[in-house]
C-alpha cells in the first residue's frame, strides 16, 4: 500500500477515516445553508437546529435536482472535451515505487483560458446566466455529494478488477482501501488520466469558475461590485492561475505522486474544493464590504505577494530537479544531500535533496505563503462572523498534516539521508518556530 496508509497511528487513522466520510457531507451542506440562508451565522443554523432537530436538517438538505445534474454534466463534459482535445507539451511524472512513469498532456493553461472565457461570453450575451448557478448552488453541491460517492465506488471497482498499472493493491480492510484509494495513477482508456481531471479540470477549474460566479451574482444583485468582492475574487483567479501555470509541477507533489484515488482525494477534490475552498467568495455575496482604496489595495498586494512566493518555492524546487543541481538559486550555487533510495523492485536510485533558497528556511516553507494568501483573500469578510474563515483554519490543518505524512514518508524512504537533511533544515513549516 501507499506509505500515507501509515502516516498516523492506526486508531488516529481509522478514527479520522470514519469522521471525514460521515460528516464532510452533511457539513458542505450546513456551510452553505449557514452562508445562504442564515446570514453567515453559525449561532442561527445551531438555532434552527436545535428548534427543529434531525427532521429540520432533513427539510434544509436539498435535494439535486434536473437543473443541478444538466450544470454539473456539461461543465464535466466540457472539461473532459478539453483534457482530451486541447493541444499541449508532452510531461512525465515522477517514477512510481512500483517503477512506472505516466505520461501527461500539459494544456492546464490553455483549458483553464477557454473555461473562463467561455463562462464569461455565454454570460455576456445572454445564452446562459451565471446566476442559475448560483440559485441552485445547494443542489448542485448535494448532486455532487452523492454523485461524487457513487463516482469513489467505482474507483474501488476498478482499482480491484481492472487497474490501470502495477500501482495498485488492497491492504485488505475495505473502508482504508475506499477512503486512501486502490489506484496511484488510474485511468481511462490511454489517455484520460482520472486524477488529473478530479484534482484539476473538475476541483481547480471549478473553483475559478464559481468566484466569478459570485462576483457576477453580486454585480446582478446591486448593480456594482465591492471592493471587497474584487479582491477576494482577483486573488482567488491569481491562486487558480498559478495553479494552472505550474500544472506540470503539481503532478510531482504528495496528491497526484503518492496519494491514491480514493474518496480522500477524489471526493475532496470534485465536493470539498468546490464548496469549501470558493466559500468566503459565497459568503461576500451576500455581505457586501467596503474597505475604501487604501486597505483593499493593501491587502490585494500582500495577497499577490504570498501567491508569488508560494510559485517561487514551487519553481526553485521543480528548477533544481530539471538541471539535476545545476542551477543557481538566490545567485548561487544550490547547497543539497546526495540521498540515495531503493525502490520495491530493488532498484537503487539517487535523488537530490535542496537545502538553500526557500527549502532552506524550512522543510515545507511554501506552506507558509499559501496559508497567508488564503488569510488575504479572506479577510476582505473582515471580522462579523467565524464561517469565512474556516477555510484557512482547514487549509492549515491540512498542510501541517500533509507535512508530517510527507516527512514520515521520506523518513522512510530516505533513511539516514533524511536525518541529515533535517540536521541541515530543522524546522517543518515555520522558520525557527516549527
Amino acid at each position: 500500500m501507499a506509505e500515507s496508509k501509515t502516516a498516523h497511528s492506526p486508531l488516529v487513522t481509522y478514527f479520522s477515516m470514519i469522521s471525514l466520510l460521515t460528516l464532510c457531507p452533511p457539513f458542505v451542506i450546513l456551510l452553505w445553508y449557514t452562508m445562504v440562508h442564515s446570514d453567515g451565522s453559525i449561532l442561527k443554523t445551531l438555532d434552527y437546529l436545535r428548534q427543529h432537530g434531525m427532521k429540520g436538517f432533513v427539510e434544509i438538505w436539498p435535494r439535486p435536482t434536473a437543473t443541478a445534474w444538466k450544470i454539473i454534466a456539461a461543465y464535466a463534459a466540457f472539461e473532459a472535451i478539453l483534457q482530451l482535445l486541447l493541444p499541449g507539451k508532452i510531461v512525465r511524472g515522477p517514477i512510481s515505487p512500483a517503477g512506472n512513469q505516466p505520461v501527461y498532456k500539459a494544456n492546464g493553461m490553455a483549458a483553464y483560458a477557454v473555461t473562463l472565457i467561455t463562462y464569461l461570453c455565454l454570460w455576456w450575451f445572454g445564452i446562459f446566466n451565471p446566476l442559475v448557478v448560483y440559485d441552485h448552488l445547494g443542489e448542485i453541491f448535494s448532486a455532487l455529494i452523492f454523485g461524487s460517492l457513487v463516482f469513489c465506488i467505482f474507483l474501488y471497482i476498478k482499482g480491484h478488477l481492472v487497474p490501470s498499472s502495477t500501482d495498485s493493491g488492497s491492504c485488505g480492510n475495505i473502508i482504508i482501501d475506499f477512503y486512501w484509494g486502490m489506484e496511484l495513477y488510474p485511468r481511462i482508456g490511454k489517455h484520460f488520466d482520472i486524477k488529473v481531471f478530479t484534482n484539476c479540470r473538475f476541483g481547480m477549474m471549478s473553483w475559478a469558475v464559481l468566484a466569478v460566479t459570485y462576483c457576477i451574482k453580486q454585480y446582478e444583485e446591486n448593480g456594482t461590485v465591492t471592493d471587497s468582492m474584487l479582491v477576494n475574487t482577483i486573488l482567488m483567479l491569481v491562486y487558480v492561475t498559478k495553479f494552472f501555470w505550474w500544472e506540470a509541477g503539481y503532478w510531482n507533489t504528495m496528491d497526484i505522486a503518492h496519494d491514491r484515488a480514493g474518496f480522500y482525494i477524489c471526493w475532496g477534490c470534485l465536493v470539498w474544493v468546490p464548496s469549501i475552498y470558493t466559500s468566503p467568495g459565497m459568503y461576500l455575496v451576500n455581505h457586501p464590504v467596503n474597505l475604501g482604496t487604501q486597505l483593499a489595495l493593501s491587502i490585494l498586494v500582500a495577497g499577490i505577494l504570498c501567491i508569488y512566493i508560494n510559485y517561487d518555492c514551487d519553481r526553485q524546487r521543480q528548477e533544481f530537479r530539471r538541471t539535476n543541481g545545476k542551477c543557481q538559486v538566490w545567485g548561487k550555487a544550490p547547497s543539497k544531500i546526495v540521498a540515495s533510495h531503493t525502490t520495491t523492485s530493488g532498484e537503487t536510485k539517487t535523488s537530490l535533496l535542496l537545502t538553500s533558497g526557500w527549502w532552506g528556511l524550512s522543510r515545507h516553507f511554501h506552506y507558509v505563503p499559501e496559508i497567508l494568501g488564503a488569510f488575504f483573500w479572506t479577510v476582505p469578510a473582515l471580522f462579523n462572523h467565524f464561517l469565512p474563515y474556516f477555510y484557512v483554519i482547514f487549509l492549515t490543518i491540512l498542510l501541517f498534516d500533509r507535512a508530517k505524512r510527507d516527512d514520515d514518508r521520506c523518513r522512510s524512504k530516505y533513511g539516514k539521508y533524511w536525518k541529515l537533511y533535517c540536521e541541515k533544515v530543522p524546522n517543518r513549516i515555520i522558520p525557527g518556530v516549527y
